[in-house]
């Protein structure tokens, strides 16, 4: 095997950052690395020396428990919780593996078809999870991958693609696969196909595959693996190393055993806290005994109740795609019964006209499982499917939920007749933490599990303080009246924009079948809309000609045109009549009766209305630039003060298994740096802002003067030695905190693009779920920190929504400013995909108010005034004003038009008494000199 090697922390530093691993992956990686290092896995490996080593670095930590391999070759467990990303993490150990050197050839078992398939649809480039995407080494050159399909064409064999360059090989596999074909193969006593002769190699594949001097075994759900005669055909294999992977550390079946080989341990709780996936939570009714009604009933109030919540789910996952422009999420509620009896009447009733007047008829799913052993394939496809289809709201599952899936839509489980302990369980709650967006929305209903369950309620909260529970903690939800969850039917509200609305009378209905079902009838609702200006004309088919305009033929036309008011040109309107009445014709016979001077009056009064109801927000992206430069400047280490003294061989010791090493002492056995500067320049190294390559010389220059003032009080280079020995961590983070002082770093370039005059008023969604969600924004809420649930309405013409929401009552007399003052023409409360402003972090900004007067345009955002100065409130003005100052210079100068101004403005400026031009002359900010000059200006990009 011939592979240039990376040195192998450089490798780690680089898959760290090109894979953005999460922080378990990350340490999973440097405990892979660090197990590299001690054993040299290959074949002549000793394995009872390789375990000695790996028990004395892995056998007692708080987060690993490591006895022994528990196979015939070393064989390591990495017990990562559901949704952390463990197929990203098999990823970045072949990454490594092949970057410096180990090994290219690679084996990864699936336990079932379904997990198969997933494995490689990730594993291909095209997949947009690949698992590779970024890292150099497979740029170029991506790993082949053989499968139980297309092995027998001998690319595993070859080893090289089509132009005969080497390539990483990696071996994807159904356990069954090299176990046995079928059981009728079993019985004749017939070889798995993988193990028969091939003629092309004069052996059967797998004989070629345990002949290998370098192959390493990746086992997905590793405790798939243990007793049966897959553990013995994976003997077979011979692999140099093992590399297990699974949520549930312990071997299937009656006799369930813990694993010995785990080398570190993220569970559930850890994974919880860091926001790598969904909050649990249980739900009761609120004011409600469960004593108080028998079991049946008590199964039926337990399953509307999760109805109300699953509904009240589908509302907020609408809402937040609409806002957030993100892909739908159809989510589903998941009843687990105990028998197929019991799941039987569970469906009868769930698809009765007695449940919600049939709502849910044809909308059911019942799926039974296996009492022991694993998902079957069939049902985890059903249960994968579901995810996609979206035309199921109820799943109808019997008995525990096994491994083999997992899904990101699954939001309420509803478990009937269970006990408080199976609950909690990770089979049960782990299969819906998966988080549908990759990451927590901030959204509490899309970013939590909720278990209704009235009966278990106090158990469940009492069960999950034990230090044995899954979690240690639980959210509460309360359905009903006073609750958490309205049992009214929730509402989505679709907010257009004024514009939008003048045309509503002949939009039709979204065809998202949630806003639907959900769209409110505003006088049930309570809400009076602001009645739209009317147009002069009313037929129907010119109606539909304004809404084209709208919808097909602005958003072309913005592009060409130097600002908004050129919609009122009549060159401009000729041009947008001919590409509308175009579209029209397209549209079978509609226009028959329409001419071409009638069609230009529409258009005409049309875009004279589109103008005056639109703040003109050119379509303007200021993003950072990707690669800053950063560096440190070489200095004179402030060291006087240090008195580090040598350390005793039993405490140095200690001190180095507290710290997760191995002792590394020229007297015990290892490597003893040639130079004293190493003990340190190794420890540094470690910080990731740090790369050996580009900081050696300063990093040596500064171990230099360590050394040199150790020598200054020190005996001899013994002392020296053993100083740095047993201090050299310590030592690292204080020259590293010295480093960060004289840190230089490039400044944040921005890279702007101009697309377009003008960008369209999206339409914005709101949760009007609630009693009394819709009010006067004149009217202040009674508990202000409820102020987020409520749609506020009764703006004037100089609104360009009829609709609001606000997240501070602060915001909401802003509003009450902007409507009576004067000066101002347009205001409005941008979605979130109104504006593209990202800071010098790349984090999105969203403004809280966009203003036009008489002379400019502004954003407006308004913060607590002990806020003014925080760090992240600074860095998106900066980001705001340079926006304005862009779109002033490069957009309104070039063409005439009004120049944007910023302003941030404190929360106790905004009085009864004050005014717009009031609180501009105090707080309007404008970019600094510097801020100005760091901008690369592109046309249309």
């Amino acid at each position: 095997m011939s592979i240039s090697a990376v040195d192998p922390k450089r490798a780690e530093t680089q898959i760290n950052q090109r894979l953005s691993l999460r922080k378990p992956q990350t340490e999973s990686l440097r405990r892979l690395a660090d197990i590299v290092d001690l054993i040299a896995p290959s074949k002549k490996t000793v394995v009872d020396a390789a375990r000695d080593a790996i028990r004395a670095a892995y056998g007692d930590l708080d987060d690993a428990y490591f006895e022994d391999f528990e196979r015939d070759f070393p064989s390591v467990c990495f017990a990562l919780a559901t949704g952390v990303g463990k197929t990203r993490l098999m990823g970045a150990f072949v990454s490594y593996l092949f970057m410096i050197g180990k090994s290219r050839n690679f084996f990864v078992l699936a336990p079932n078809l379904t997990i198969y398939e997933k494995l490689l649809a990730d594993f291909q480039p095209s997949s947009p999870k690949y698992v590779f995407k970024g890292v150099e080494a497979f740029a170029h050159q991506p790993p082949l991958i053989v499968n139980a399909e297309n092995y027998e064409e001998g690319r595993g064999v070859r080893g090289t693609d089509l132009l005969g360059q080497e390539a990483a090989i990696i071996n994807i596999f159904n356990i069954s696969k090299i176990n046995s074909d079928t059981t009728a193969s079993q019985r004749k006593g017939q070889l798995p196909r993988i193990k028969r002769l091939q003629e092309y190699i004069g052996e059967s594949y797998f004989s070629y595959l345990a002949g290998l001097d370098d192959l390493v075994l990746l086992m997905d759900e590793a405790h798939r693996y243990r007793g049966s005669a897959g553990a013995k055909a994976i003997a077979e294999l011979k692999p140099i190393l093992g590399l297990e992977v699974t949520a549930t550390p312990k071997s299937v079946g009656a006799k369930s055993a813990a694993f010995k080989n785990v080398v570190y341990r993220y569970d559930l709780p850890a994974a919880m806290a860091d926001g790598y996936v969904k909050e649990p939570a249980v739900g009761t009714r609120a004011n409600f005994d469960p004593k108080s009604v028998d079991e049946d009933t008590l199964e039926h109030i337990k399953l509307e109740d999760g109805i109300h919540y699953h509904e009240h789910v589908k509302v907020q996952l609408a809402t937040y795609a609409k806002q957030n422009e993100k892909p739908l999420v159809h989510p589903f509620m998941l009843v687990v019964t105990q028998d197929t009896d019991h799941a039987r009447r569970v469906r009868e009733y769930v698809e009765s006209d007695s449940f919600f007047e049939g709502r849910y008829k044809g909308r059911v799913a019942e799926i039974h499982s296996k009492l022991t052993g694993e998902e079957s394939d069939e049902n985890a496809q059903r249960l994968l499917n579901i995810e996609k289809s979206g035309d199921t709201d109820i799943v109808v599952h019997v008995n525990k939920l096994k491994e083999g899936w997992d899904v990101s839509n699954l939001f309420t489980i509803v478990p009937l007749r269970a006990s408080a302990s199976d609950i909690l369980t990770e089979q049960t709650l782990g299969r819906g933490l998966r988080l549908p967006y990759g990451k927590r929305t901030g959204v509490d209903a899309v970013d939590t599990l909720t278990v209704i369950a009235h009966d278990r309620f106090n158990d469940l909260i009492e069960k999950a303080k034990d230090a044995d529970g899954v979690i240690h903690s639980l959210k509460q939800v309360k359905i009903g009246d006073g609750g958490d969850v309205s049992t009214a039917k929730p509402v989505m509200v679709e907010a257009p924009s004024v514009i939008e609305q003048m045309l509503k009378q002949i939009v039709q209905p979204p065809e998202d079948s949630v806003a639907v079902e959900f769209a409110p009838d505003p006088k049930a609702s309570g809400m009076s809309e602001r009645p739209a200006p009317a147009f002069t004309f009313q037929k129907e088919e010119e109606l539909a000609l304004a809404q084209t305009v709208l919808t097909d033929v602005l958003p072309r036309i913005k592009t060409q045109i130097g600002t908004m008011r050129d919609l009122n040109d009549d060159k401009v309107v000729k041009r947008i009549v001919a590409d509308a009445m175009a579209i029209q014709r397209s549209k079978q016979g509609l226009f028959s009766e329409l001419t071409e001077e009638r069609a230009e009056a529409v258009v005409k009064e049309f875009c004279a209305a589109f103008v005056a109801k639109t703040i003109a927000i050119p379509s303007l992206t200021v993003t950072p630039q990707d690669q800053v430069s950063f560096g440190f400047q070489p200095f004179t280490l402030d060291v006087g003060s240090w008195n580090y003294q040598p350390l005793s061989r039993e405490l140095l010791v200690q001190v180095l298994r507290t710290e997760k090493q191995t002792v590394i002492s020229g007297e015990e056995g290892g490597d003893t740096p040639a130079r004293l500067e190493d003990y340190l320049v190794v420890k540094l190294i470690d910080f990731d802002e740090i790369d050996y390559d580009a900081h050696a010389e300063l990093l040596y220059d500064l171990a230099g003067q360590v050394v040199a003032h150790l020598r200054g009080y020190l005996k001899d280079d013994e002392e020296v030695r053993a100083t740095l020995q047993g201090w050299s961590r310590d030592m690292a983070k204080a020259v590293f905190a010295q480093m960060r002082q004289n840190m230089w770093r490039t400044t944040t370039t921005y890279r702007v693009t101009l697309n377009a005059a003008f960008s369209e008023l999206k339409p914005q969604a709101f949760d009007g779920s609630g009693k009394d969600a819709v009010r006067d924004f004149r009217s202040p809420p009674e508990r202000l920190n409820e102020i987020k649930r409520f749609i506020f309405t009764g703006f004037g013409p100089r609104a360009c929504y009829a609709q609001a929401k606000f997240d501070s009552d602060t915001e909401r007399k802003m509003a009450v400013l902007l409507e009576r003052d004067p000066t101002v023409d347009l205001w409005m409360k941008p979605g979130p995909n109104q504006f593209k402003i990202f800071d010098s972090e790349g984090s999105a900004y969203r403004p809280d108010f966009v203003v036009e007067t008489k002379t400019e345009r502004l954003i407006i955002e308004t913060k607590r005034r002990s806020d003014m100065d925080d760090v992240e409130v600074r860095r998106k003005a900066d980001a705001a004003s340079l926006w304005c100052f862009i779109a002033t210079e490069h957009h309104a100068k070039q063409h005439g038009d009004k120049p944007w101004r910023y302003a941030l403005v404190p929360d106790d400026a905004v009085q009864p008494n004050a005014t717009l031009d009031g609180l501009l002359s105090q707080f309007v900010r404008a970019p600094d000199a510097d801020l100005r000059g760091r901008y690369e200006l592109r046309e249309g990009g």
